[in-house]
């Protein structure tokens, strides 16, 4: 029994020891330097993302990010390719990477319009949530569907102007009966594109995150390490 009291004591002690260290270290971080460096983490993971994928083959250069077919058009790509349809397939695939590269740039402003909109309490929330995209997480549910809304009339515009409607159309003619066979995936792909476009833009943005979080290296200015070291 006293053995047993005296592992009681020394594990409060231990528990308090370490709750007071963690105090001084998020202590001498103040809440607005936690709003503004989590601020500067996100700002930091949008500006690389579009970077990397607003340009010239920003998606189908990623193989993370690359947009496929449809899922119910895979079904019928080997029916294509054998037909002799393989190039118009690649060109099609092309055309709907170039098209999200063409929206990803307008996220700028949705973006910068979510992280003002970011307090303290979510501030906080988001550092200690022990989880490597949190913040990323909260900027997905708060700008999703306004970029949405932004990408979905740049796609539309893309894909008719360069006539990626026209080029799905005859691919699909040369499917034949297996065409009857395709899902809602591939009757809206201007739709299928948008969705493809947020995933990879916010896949990329959390990346950003996990390295700031993870890599002192990637904390490259004097907030982020005075911010993100104190989760070490």
């Amino acid at each position: 029994m006293k053995d047993l009291f005296r592992k009681a004591i020394v594990a409060a002690v231990v528990m308090t020891a370490v709750s007071s260290a963690a105090a001084q270290r998020n202590g001498s971080v103040s809440d607005s330097d936690i709003a503004g460096g989590l601020k500067e983490a996100l700002s930091k993971g949008v500006s690389t993302a579009i970077k990397s994928l607003g340009k010239e083959n920003g998606f189908l250069g990623n193989v993370r990010v690359r947009i496929p077919l449809p899922k119910s058009l895979q079904k019928i790509e080997k029916v294509l390719r054998v037909a002799g349809q393989g190039k118009a397939v690649d060109e099609f695939v092309a055309s709907m990477n170039n098209a999200a590269e063409k929206a990803v740039p307008v996220a700028v402003d949705v973006f910068a319009d979510a992280i003002k909109k970011m307090t303290f309490d979510d501030a906080r929330q988001i550092l200690f949530s022990g989880k490597d995209d949190s913040a990323t997480q909260f900027f997905r549910k708060n700008s999703e569907e306004t970029l949405r809304v932004k990408f979905r009339p740049i796609v539309d515009e893309f894909t008719e102007k360069t006539g990626v409607t026209q080029k799905y159309k005859a691919m699909i003619g040369k499917a034949g009966f297996a065409a009857q066979f395709l899902g809602k995936d591939a009757t809206d792909i201007d739709g299928y594109v948008t969705q493809k476009a947020l995933d990879g833009l916010f896949l990329l943005i959390a990346d950003e995150e996990k390295k700031i979080r993870k890599d002192p290296l990637g904390r490259t200015t004097s907030l982020l390490k005075k911010v993100f070291g104190i989760l070490r």
